[in-house]
């Protein structure tokens, strides 16, 4: 039977609730390994270079086979690769499934469901185009969202902690914020003059908003108590919004930032379909018009995979940042 180790979990950590056995572990693996015995032995029905493909899950075999060896004298990388060994033999038996239903069988029909030997086939060989369609939504992303992001701190602090101000912004929050900020595309390409520029804006926008949102109830949240103690040992208004209200809103901004992730992207990927000349939304949009469906599937995964590395650095920092509240709250 199975054994199922239970522990709080530790905040910013994940919670290794899975069967801790090495059972799912060699399951995982074996299931790799049948994908990759899949596309060896059975025929293609589809003209596709499975070449890629193959050394793909090749690969992938031995990443799993060198983190297990790894792990035998590493408890905490041990514990991760079982929580996650359910995971990755889904994968494997999806892989085979996907496989046999296109590239094998050809039921899943060339153009429009391409299978993972020919999406894998053309991230490859299309590398240069997707490293610099990735490089080009990276860098219209990440100055969006970090002028979104300071923005939105500024307006966050200004309604949370001034009335005045208050009163003035926190219904144009409301309103703008309701409004999604792909329905600014035709007003944003009449008014800016380079699609740069237009996609800036409307990065900025979607971000904007959850982050100030965020800060201001984090900000207003802040138990009277912290500042009445403040106040007994002498601080003035300025160190009560710096070092007391502010800093009870962090974990909001960390929580703000993580929407404004989200919603940055979605709006980056339609903003460049739209007059854009490069980057993974004009990848996507000129794939289509060719019919070129591996392409598209291609750049969606390209997406996956910078969408996850950029979450996973927002929750390290988030992790790093609040390292304070382990042990206070769960």
């Amino acid at each position: 039977m199975t054994k199922i180790k239970k522990s709080e979990p530790e905040p910013g950590q994940s919670a290794y609730w899975k069967p801790q056995s090495g059972l799912w572990y060699v399951a995982a693996v074996v299931s790799v390994l049948i994908a990759l015995a899949v596309d060896i032995l059975v025929p293609d029905s589809q003209f596709v270079n499975i070449l890629f493909y193959q050394v793909f899950l090749g690969i992938f075999i031995a990443t799993l086979i060198v983190l297990w060896l790894i792990s035998v004298k590493a408890n905490s990388l041990r514990k991760i690769l079982y929580h996650q060994a359910q995971f990755i033999f889904a994968v494997g038996i999806a892989l085979s499934v996907w496989d046999l239903l296109s590239t094998k069988s050809n039921i899943l029909q060339l153009p429009f469901f391409p299978g993972p030997a020919q999406i894998i086939n053309v991230i490859v060989s299309e590398r240069g185009t997707l490293l610099i369609s990735s490089f080009y939504s990276l860098r219209l992303f990440s100055v969006g969202l970090i002028l979104g992001t300071v923005l939105g701190i500024g307006t966050g602090i200004l309604i949370g902690w001034y009335k005045q101000w208050y009163y003035w912004l926190f219904p144009i929050l409301k309103v703008i914020g309701i409004i999604p900020p792909i329905a600014w595309i035709p007003i944003a390409v009449v008014v800016f003059p380079n699609s740069f520029i237009a996609g800036l804006f409307l990065i900025v926008i979607a971000s904007w908003f959850p982050v100030a949102f965020m800060v201001s109830v984090g900000i207003a949240s802040t138990p009277k108590v912290y500042y009445e103690v403040a106040r007994t040992l002498g601080a003035n208004e300025r160190f009560l919004l710096t070092h007391v209200a502010i800093p009870n809103a962090v974990p909001d901004i960390f929580t703000g930032l993580s929407t404004a992730t989200g919603f940055s992207f979605l709006t980056l990927i339609v903003s460049e379909m739209i007059g854009a000349k490069a980057g993974l939304g004009w990848y996507i949009n000129w794939a289509k018009t060719w019919s070129a469906y591996d392409k598209v599937y291609a750049s969606i995964v390209i997406m996956a995979i910078v969408f996850s590395i950029i979450l996973a650095v927002l929750n390290s920092t988030r992790n790093y940042v609040l390292r304070w509240k382990k042990g206070i709250s769960k």
